[in-house]
């Protein structure tokens, strides 16, 4: 069995999306304070942490959508354990919108089938490029609601993007919001290491959220797991 890790790290000032709350992290304790105030043997770091739900790679909840969508601790697990397969979408310009007829041309050049009930990853090679740089949070692709349509039309039941958002920074990017719900998909943002999936055929993507109550997304630990 081979595990892929495709999240991003999670530090202090992480970048987060633009008008977001930032990631805060930092040490409670460390072992010599902790030892003091225990006044016993025992010295136990420990630390926080305070962040958006939206933060670091995370998968929306239909509640993100629109008031009727429901919330990230009522998403089934189901959907979090599903086949995926992954894309090459390098080639797509920064800022440009990603077309149906682009992630079909990818899907047959990467000659494996959509899975239905399973997930898509969109590998277009924004973080590899940019992150953690500025234009990490403004030039990437994404697709538009066309592009979006075709996918649920091909029975997944989200897809993945190595970008903070889904659709490229302007106004396609609250369509494309929007076309998920209605679609009855959702999508997760903010993926990375894209491209040690390309060109390994399907595999097993992993992303559990956290059962925030009432949540609009959650942080996931996204994996690929190939052979299980």
């Amino acid at each position: 069995m081979k595990i892929v890790d495709l999240s991003r790290e999670l530090y202090h000032r992480t970048p987060t999306y633009p008008g977001h709350p930032p990631i805060i992290h930092g040490q409670w304790k460390n072992h010599e304070e902790a030892l003091a105030e225990s006044g016993n043997v025992y010295g136990l770091s420990s630390m926080f942490i305070s962040m958006p739900d939206h933060g670091g790679t995370h998968i929306d909840a239909p509640r993100h959508f629109g008031a009727r969508g429901i919330s990230i601790d009522q998403y089934p697990l189901e959907k979090c354990i599903v086949p995926g397969i992954c894309i090459d979408l390098r080639h797509i310009a920064p800022r440009a919108e990603i077309t149906a007829s682009d992630l079909e041309a990818a899907v047959d050049k990467a000659g494996v089938a959509v899975p239905k009930g399973g997930t898509v990853l969109l590998c277009t090679g924004h973080h590899t490029r940019t992150f953690p740089g500025k234009a990490y949070t403004t030039d990437n692709c994404g697709v538009n609601v066309a592009a979006t349509e075709w996918l649920a039309k091909q029975g997944i039941v989200h897809f993945g993007i190595d970008s903070m958002r889904p659709g490229p920074d302007s106004d396609v990017n609250l369509l494309v919001h929007e076309a998920c719900l209605e679609l009855d998909i959702t999508h997760i943002e903010s993926l990375c290491n894209l491209e040690a999936l390309l060109g390994q055929g399907p595999f097993t993507f992993i992303g559990l959220p956290m059962k925030m109550r009432e949540g609009t997304a959650s942080p996931i630990r996204a994996v690929a797991v190939f052979g299980l």
